[in-house]
């Protein structure tokens, strides 16, 4: 079961993530396939633990989305996280950079 924000209760429905992660990737070159794959991946993470949150749903997705394509992963972010103005986005990049940055050696 999938706990909402609201406090509401539903069961797990993995075409929903698909649905979220089209519309982030639209115009990206990005496999249906690829997205696909990254939904099947968190439903196989999260088999079996009963009651989950949806936070827990959306961060699953994004870390797979920052290994995939940084621009998805921004408009998949700025829907979870319900971003409101410039700075969310901008707070978001530097989080998405510092944690892709290649370290110096």
């Amino acid at each position: 079961m999938v706990v909402k924000r609201s406090g509401d209760r539903e069961p797990f429905d993995r075409t929903k993530i698909v649905v979220g992660l089209r519309a982030a990737a639209k115009s990206r070159p990005l496999p249906d396939e690829t997205l696909e794959a990254i939904a099947s991946e968190v439903e196989d993470q999260l088999a079996g633990s009963g009651d989950v949150p949806t936070e827990r749903i959306g961060l699953l997705v994004l870390d797979r989305l920052r290994e995939v394509d940084h621009v998805t992963y921004v408009r998949f972010a700025s829907v979870y996280k319900d971003f409101d103005d410039a700075a969310d986005f901008e707070r978001e990049l530097t989080l998405l950079t510092k944690a892709t940055a290649p370290k110096p050696h």
